[in-house]
């Protein structure tokens, strides 16, 4: 079966500094991976090498068997790969519900006109309206983002994301800057994702990280290190040792 994403042999390096090395990364479909690995080890450059912020200078990024290597960013959306950012990149000044209705829009190709968006069709509003009560956002709707707590402008960021249908899902951090009482929601909204759906989570804490995979890769200075399953993962002595002096494998201080 052909994977969902596949990443191979990337590189990529600004001037002498190498920041992609040499990465291998398969999803198959329905994947629950993450990609953790500290500070600086290239995590973000690799997203944007994958959703085609960045070129590599060497290897291949293929969706579901297709080179996308030289696709833009938008076409790669429109194939099926969504991301979202580690800040956020709603519409604060609109409501919950025009967010999730532009998005839509953008996906069926119809945002003729983007400052109407409470003005869409009513097939949109409903699909919206769906979306957002599978995240539990309906109380929302009519809210503006900029009223929402932090937590919850990650999830209508997250509704965005699914409201383009994607077959690969990279999520850049959604706990970064929520208050640990709301994490629990993208968790559960992230535990609840269609299983069809190949998901990466790119994030520093380490329970979110162990609750969600299936598989871990390990990135230290642009390059793998290791991959595996959690239980591997948290056994592995080289990882804990690379880990030291940050987070610490157990998500909170380190200790051994």
């Amino acid at each position: 079966m052909t994977a969902a994403l596949q990443v191979e042999k990337l590189n990529r390096s600004f001037g002498a500094l190498a920041v992609t090395r040499d990465v291998d990364l398969v999803l198959e479909r329905g994947a629950r991976h993450a990609l953790i690995g500290p500070n600086g080890a290239g995590k973000t450059t690799l997203v944007n090498l994958i959703t085609g912020v960045l070129r590599p200078n060497s290897g291949r990024v293929l969706l579901n068997g297709d080179d996308i290597t030289t696709v833009n960013q938008a076409e790669r959306a429109r194939r099926g790969l969504a991301r979202t950012f580690q800040i956020n990149q709603l519409f604060r000044g609109l409501s919950v519900l025009e967010n999730i209705c532009m998005a839509i829009g953008e996906r069926d190709g119809e945002n003729n006109n983007l400052w109407r968006p409470a003005g869409a069709k009513p097939s949109v509003i409903e699909e919206a309206l769906d979306q957002l009560e599978s995240l539990k956002l309906v109380d929302d709707a009519l809210k503006l983002v900029k009223e929402l707590p932090y937590g919850r402008q990650r999830l209508v960021e997250i509704a965005i994301a699914l409201s383009q249908k994607p077959r690969v899902l990279l999520l850049d951090e959604p706990a970064a800057g929520v208050p640990s009482s709301e994490s629990h929601l993208i968790l559960d909204v992230v535990a609840a994702l269609d299983p069809d759906i190949a998901v990466l989570i790119i994030e520093h804490d380490m329970d979110v990280v162990f609750r969600f995979a299936k598989e871990i890769t390990v990135l230290v200075q642009g390059a793998v290190f290791t991959h595996g399953t959690p239980q591997q993962i948290m056994a592995d002595e080289q990882v804990r040792a690379v880990y030291l002096g940050q987070e610490g494998l157990s998500g909170g201080a380190h200790h051994g």
